[in-house]
């Protein structure tokens, strides 16, 4: 058996939050398991609470034969008589029940008169009639009443039914939890970031009007279609609280240790046994829980632990400990668990992880922060830091570095550093090509003039070649007349043509060469030195013989 207090009242305050008997039913199976003792005396509570199925258990058995002839008990059976789909109060027909809340109970209604529409009607639940809870009732009929703002339900008419319960009747909203929507249409961050901006603006929107909201999570926040475009709106101001002034003349107040609001996005001062107060800044630690989950799938700290802690773990956890950072998060998560969470965002792990990391981590830190003063000053504050992000301008949650500033004015000005980068990259370019070809036509020049003078040197060691073999000619000339002496002609003439090459110039060694032509009757080759010799020498008498 375990029915310690604390962990009694926790269950006993999550199981009043469920939408329905049947989902609270489920909840009580699962978190008792088979203490039976701790389910028997849940059950107790939860009939205490709820009040009407004590009484009607109590009540006696009316005969509805009897009923008809007596009046009094006719009208006795008919305050008791639970609403039904088909009944009719004031101008609303009943058409299906689709919430339950801790205090009312809300029906899908057809208006019929003076215009005929749909509205969310919702009455004071049956047994439930006290003059605390329809002061509460009270207060979130006229938290509602007092805002006009597209994203937050609208009330449309207030009244009581024919035995004196209350009810309104607000703008009927289709819709399904932020979080759902977000997920089952894959939406990428920055769209999740744009409608949570929205619901920004409306919990301003409530601030102005002196309202705190003091339960903003998924189930408060449905998101429907207008157009095809999705449209977050805020609902159920059913705990809401007045920051100027009363509400209404009954006197609305909160028990000493009673929690308001849902744990896991419950603010620290929330959970605060001192008297300290709740101010708009609870709703802005709460937005900080719900952004964390529209980005990780997960909320900072999970509600069945919370739950299964026991209520001092519970407010010592929510008060001391330190959330990890979205992206720490999702980096530490299993593998398949992040691969979920990233296909919902339509990007892949990594990518995911690299998008949060950074700006996205200092906005959800800040508003998270145990310290109230710490935190986002307004609703307005943190959706425009968002904005911010999605801009690519720097964030007021992070510490400001010229580094970060400079990265953040390159991101938002991409195409004028994009154009100024090219321009400068043109000019590098043309630059570096006008210092090239200069270095280049430097080198050309100091190549030529090397050239220039290695030609220079080269002819004059050329000359001086040619000034040593000219000298050997004579020699050359000299064994040519030996040879000749000798009748040895062919080589003698072989001989004049190496003193030819030498001195091309002498008409003395020509001359001899064609004597020896016609020595050998050579007569065309002699004719043709002969006409060589006048023409370097054309006095030479004896080539003109």
């Amino acid at each position: 058996m375990n029915l310690r207090p604390d962990r009694v009242e926790a269950a006993f305050s999550q199981a009043v939050e469920q939408p329905s008997l049947e989902a609270r039913e489920a909840f009580l199976q699962k978190f008792c398991g088979e203490d039976e003792a701790l389910l028997g005396r849940l059950r107790e509570l939860l009939r205490a609470y709820d009040g009407a199925d004590e009484f009607l258990e109590q009540a006696p058995v009316v005969d509805r034969a009897a009923s008809q002839e007596d009046p009094e008990v006719a009208a006795e059976f008919a305050r008791l008589k639970p609403e039904e789909a088909g009944d009719r109060i004031g101008p609303y027909k009943l058409l299906e029940q689709i919430g339950e809340g801790g205090f009312g109970v809300v029906w899908v209604a057809e208006q019929e008169r003076p215009v005929r529409r749909r509205v969310a009607l919702k009455i004071i639940k049956l047994g439930m009639d006290t003059k605390d809870v329809i002061a509460r009732f009270e207060q979130e009929r006229q938290a509602l009443a007092m805002m006009e703002h597209p994203n937050i339900a609208r009330v449309l008419d207030a009244g009581a039914t024919q035995f004196g319960r209350p009810f309104f009747a607000m703008e009927l909203v289709r819709g399904i939890k932020i979080t759902d929507y977000c997920d089952q249409a894959n939406l990428p961050t920055s769209e999740r970031l744009k409608l949570f901006i929205q619901v920004c603006h409306a919990v301003q929107h409530a601030h102005q009007k002196g309202i705190i909201h003091r339960d903003i999570k998924p189930s408060n926040i449905l998101v429907t279609l207008h157009d095809g475009v999705p449209v977050p709106k805020v609902i159920d101001f059913g705990i809401a609280k007045a920051t100027e002034g009363r509400l209404t003349d009954a006197t609305v107040y909160t028990q000493l240790h009673q929690f308001i609001g849902t744990p896991a996005y419950m603010s620290p001062e929330q959970a605060e046994r001192s008297g300290l107060d709740i101010d708009t800044r609870s709703d802005i630690y709460s937005l900080g829980v719900l952004l964390y989950e529209l980005l990780t799938g997960k909320t900072p700290f999970d509600a069945k632990e919370l739950i299964e802690s026991g209520l001092e773990a519970m407010r010592h956890t929510i008060r001391e400990k330190e959330p990890q950072r979205p992206s720490t998060k999702l980096s530490t998560m299993l593998d398949a668990d992040l691969i979920e969470v990233a296909k919902c965002h339509g990007a892949e792990p990594p990518r995911l992880v690299h998008l949060i990391r950074g700006d996205l981590d200092w906005i959800v830190m800040k508003a998270l922060e145990k310290d109230r003063t710490r935190r986002y000053e307004t609703a307005n504050g943190l959706g425009m830091d968002i904005q911010r992000h999605l801009a690519d301008e720097p964030v007021l949650a992070r510490p400001a570095s010229q580094l970060y500033r400079f990265q953040r004015m390159v991101r938002r000005n991409k195409l004028a550093f994009a154009a100024g980068a090219a321009v400068a990259a043109a000019l590098v370019i043309g630059l570096t090509a006008s210092v090239w070809e200069a270095v280049r036509a430097a080198h050309e020049a100091r190549r030529a003039k090397d050239q220039a003078v290695r030609a220079v040197a080269a002819e004059k060691r050329t000359s001086a070649v040619l000034v040593d073999l000219r000298a050997a000619a004579p020699a050359f000339a000299e064994q040519a007349r030996t040879l000749a002496a000798k009748e040895q002609f062919d080589a003698a003439i072989v001989k004049l043509d190496y003193a030819l090459k030498l001195r091309p110039d002498s008409a003395e060694y020509l001359l001899a060469k064609a004597d020896l032509l016609q020595c050998q009757l050579r007569l065309a080759e002699a004719a043709a030195a002969y006409r060589a010799v006048l023409v370097l020498a054309p006095n030479d008498a004896r080539a003109k013989t």
